[in-house]
């Protein structure tokens, strides 16, 4: 399932931070305390809307992209079987674990207390890992065969295109709508309800097939900054061009919220530009940072999560649903436990559940600290 792989010595350091603060963003975001609400930034918008939350997956999407714009230069260089099979391995494998993961613990017990194999037929297709397998295929294959500027040619097509097949194929008068959505109807057609995510209102996926379209873009825009990055990212020139590429990106997401509403759970074309913009900022506030000021605080915790990131983020997963399998004798699962009868009792209300986050991120830091004290480094 894993290859151990060495690091790669030519990647910037700022990018490495930038990939490891989301994974520990989406950690926090991911496991909140229970017995008390988590405050409303670190939870995803609703429906229409931006929260801090939202901004955790187009940013590990955007990090994917710059990731990619390292080694696609030598995979432009090989023969196009050999492309192929090492993209399709690599979607395989992430599509996979992904799916394995909401599977998992495979089993569960009935009423009669008899156990038994979960079915498959209420199981989970897409979700988080299976839109980065799909993201990175399609993105793979664009700069494969294609130019940076075919790619930015084809983000806006893509772009438009979403916004025109939502409001032509969604219920007259509720194209935006979670019910009546093109997105919900064709994912329900597709995936059917069985397996898809189950725990909104009503049935419908936040990573859903169509939905997974715009997000491409997100990687397209990673790739694109990432070849800028190596080219002018250490001069001020490179940092000011940043900038202000992304304060006018994510003003022009702010002008198509007017008549097109930034939404995560969509993954709307303003939502994708409006993220892609804010990345862009982010990332050279980082690079001004740590590249060319040398600040090392806090650097050397987000570059540990930024070493291993999916491995990281599988294991956060398949964790955190292992302490919510274990019952306790006061009827609280193990997480519910900790959460309620620690931290809720030293620290009431949302705070307490920030803090049992963010404990449970710094179990996952130490795996983390281990594999690059170790010099492990695994490559999914």
């Amino acid at each position: 399932m894993e290859e151990i792989v060495n690091q790669k010595p030519n990647r910037f350091l700022s990018l490495d931070v930038f990939r490891g603060l989301t994974i520990c963003l989406m950690i926090v975001v991911n496991t909140p305390g229970t017995g008390a609400k988590l405050y409303p930034y670190l939870v995803h918008a609703n429906w229409f809307g931006f929260t801090l939350a939202d901004l955790v997956f187009p940013s590990f999407l955007f990090a994917m992209g710059n990731a990619m714009s390292f080694s696609m230069g030598k995979l432009k260089l090989a023969s196009s079987g050999f492309v192929w099979k090492k993209i399709l391995r690599r979607i395989v494998l992430i599509f996979l674990i992904g799916y394995l993961m909401y599977w998992f613990p495979f089993f569960q017990q009935g009423i009669d207390g008899s156990w038994g194999l979960k079915p498959i037929s209420q199981t989970r297709i897409m979700g988080v890992l299976q839109r980065i397998a799909l993201c990175y295929f399609f993105a793979s294959l664009i700069f494969y065969y294609f130019s940076q500027r075919a790619a930015l040619i084809l983000s806006g097509i893509i772009l438009l295109a979403y916004w025109g097949i939502l409001y032509l194929f969604g219920e007259a008068g509720g194209e935006l709508a979670m019910a009546t959505n093109a997105v919900t109807r064709f994912d329900l057609s597709i995936l059917g309800e069985g397996h898809i995510y189950k725990r909104d209102s009503i049935p419908f996926d936040p990573e859903g097939l169509l939905s997974t379209i715009p997000s491409i873009v997100n990687v397209i825009a990673g790739y694109i900054a990432g070849v800028f990055i190596q080219q002018k990212g250490k001069t001020y020139e490179g940092i000011s061009k940043l900038l202000i590429a992304g304060f006018l990106i994510a003003s022009l997401a702010l002008w198509w919220d007017l008549v097109f509403p930034i939404s995560k759970k969509l993954w709307t074309s303003s939502f994708a530009l409006y993220t892609i913009g804010l990345d862009l900022s982010v990332m050279a506030v980082l690079i001004y940072a740590i590249e060319m000021k040398k600040v090392k605080f806090g650097v050397h915790f987000f570059d540990v999560f930024g070493k291993n990131p999916l491995f990281i983020y599988v294991f956060s997963e398949v964790f955190y649903i292992i302490l919510r399998q274990i019952r306790t004798t006061s009827g609280l699962d193990l997480f519910e436990w900790v959460s309620e009868r620690i931290f809720q009792m030293v620290f009431p209300g949302p705070f307490g559940a920030f803090i049992t986050a963010l404990a449970f991120m710094f179990l996952c830091w130490y795996l983390g600290w281990w594999l690059n004290r170790k010099r492990i480094y695994i490559k999914i």
